[in-house]
């Protein structure tokens, strides 16, 4: 038998661990940390979904793995309402989460060692973990062409990104659609900030027909309702896209008891059938944005990409990735150091405008000190 490796050789350490002696110094300043490190919501639920959860709290049974049929039907319902998807019946599956699919998405699939998991350069840590995880080769890459064509089984994309806020557009997707359907690849595009473009940016769906035309052969989207419905500590989420693969992941599943609790599921359904409370959410979070930048740009730092999602992507002529986290925990605020994301991020921070609107007064006070 052979040894067994401990996780610790099987996988990188969890990187927010590293900021802990940053988050220590930036508590220490006399009036409180600013934590703009993880995007966290920190807004109130909206009533109608707690009563949605409440409501549903009497389920002793086993709830559906595959959902309700109410819940299917609102994702399919938002989906074409919001982002111009039409999907075929049985082509959506509530997930525990968006992360967890994203962890978990190479082994559901089947995929292992001799398969190659393509990310970008500059992503969510996750999809190289999920990669691993299934024992499958985790590649960074933003050319595809260089690429061989018989090894690649997943290729992940990210609009709008995270860490970047980088949208890409109607073209770049398509061609990504076609590269990955000539080699039988899968691709998952990972659109938790679907909703969330700013400054006239209009991130679009990989399920989109502009993108995949008539079918959605080999493709899968994530969604979250983590950020668009402050949903974060409820776990509620959803994948939608080719009904094979969907089918493909509902039969394991069920098998692994992966399934949304079923209180989750009705407040799912509340968040989906209602596009007021998100409405409101976002013009929170485009005040949050409108502000934090304008101060960090005032403070000589440079905003890049950043055209949609919960993040600014800043960069200081001073400092690298982490000589710009330690120089702002100095003054009480925490950030995200752009080297999480990958080694091109080593000039750069993301900076997260979820803090509540006392805290983001309280930074943009800072930088101007």
């Amino acid at each position: 038998m052979g040894e067994r490796r401990p996780v610790t050789d099987r996988l990188p350490t969890f990187p927010w661990d590293r900021l802990t002696p940053y988050k220590k110094t930036a508590s220490a300043h006399p009036d409180g940390i600013v934590d703009l490190s993880v995007g966290t919501p920190v807004d109130p639920v909206s009533d109608n979904l707690r009563k949605a959860l409440a409501d549903a709290a009497n389920s002793p049974g086993y709830p559906l793995t595959w959902g309700t049929p109410e819940l299917r039907a609102s994702i399919q319902g938002w989906l074409e309402r919001r982002h111009g998807v039409r999907l075929t019946d049985g082509a959506v599956l509530p997930t525990v989460g968006s992360k967890e699919l994203v962890a978990w998405l190479p082994t559901l699939l089947g995929l292992g060692a001799g398969d190659t998991v393509v990310h970008p350069e500059l992503a969510y840590p996750t999809y190289d973990v999920g990669a691993r995880i299934a024992g499958a080769a985790p590649v960074p890459s933003d050319g595809l062409a260089s690429l061989g064509p018989a090894d690649v089984k997943l290729v992940w994309v990210n609009s709008p990104g995270n860490p970047t806020g980088r949208v890409l557009g109607v073209d770049h997707l398509r061609k990504v659609v076609a590269w990955a359907r000539e080699r039988g690849a899968i691709v998952a595009s990972d659109e938790c900030y679907l909703d969330l473009g700013w400054d006239g940016a209009e991130p679009v769906s990989i399920l989109h027909p502009d993108v995949c035309g008539d079918s959605h052969e080999n493709l899968l989207a994530v969604h979250s309702l983590s950020k668009r419905s402050n949903l974060a500590g409820y776990r509620a989420a959803f994948v939608a896209g080719d009904p094979d693969l969907v089918c493909e992941l509902l039969a394991v599943r069920k098998h692994a008891g992966m399934i949304v609790p079923a209180p989750v599921q009705a407040a799912m359904k509340a968040a989906l059938d209602d596009d007021a409370h998100a409405a409101e959410q976002k013009e929170r979070y485009r005040a949050r944005r409108a502000k934090l930048r304008a101060a960090f740009e005032q403070a000589g730092w440079n905003i890049e990409h950043s055209e949609a999602g919960l993040y600014l992507w800043a960069s200081h002529p001073d400092h690298d990735s982490w000589g710009a986290v330690g120089a702002l925990a100095e003054r009480g605020m925490l950030v995200a150091p752009g080297t999480f994301y990958g080694t091109a991020g080593d000039r750069h921070v993301r900076v997260a405008f979820t803090a509540t609107d006392e805290r983001v007064e309280t930074a943009v006070k800072r930088l101007s000190e």
